[in-house]
């Protein structure tokens, strides 16, 4: 059974806003083919971290609303946690409305 999710995204993208693009496409694109329904995408823009993690003192932030079964959202943390444009991600399961 299908579950809708959140997705927050930190993106290591240096600042640029083509560059944040490109990679919000292909994370589309990838969701799209690994079978995952994309609700909604909300792009916060750049945020400066409270600390310096490392070389990285900020990164895009980009929200994604969709439904997934729990085994591909699995699948896709996976892929995601080997992605270097990929800093930070964290996934919450929305209550109510469930996909059939």
């Amino acid at each position: 059974m299908k579950n809708r999710y959140e997705g927050l995204l930190i993106l290591n993208v240096k600042g640029s806003e083509d560059g944040a693009r490109e990679v919000i496409e292909r994370l589309e694109a990838d969701f799209k083919k690994e079978g995952l329904v994309v609700e909604q995408v909300q792009k916060m823009g750049h945020r400066q971290f409270s600390y310096a993690a490392g070389d990285l003192n900020g990164g895009y932030y980009v929200n994604i609303v969709f439904e997934a079964e729990p085994v591909v959202l699995a699948k896709i943390q996976a892929k995601l946690k080997l992605d270097e444009a990929i800093y930070r991600q964290h996934y919450l399961r929305l209550a109510g409305k469930k996909a059939a």
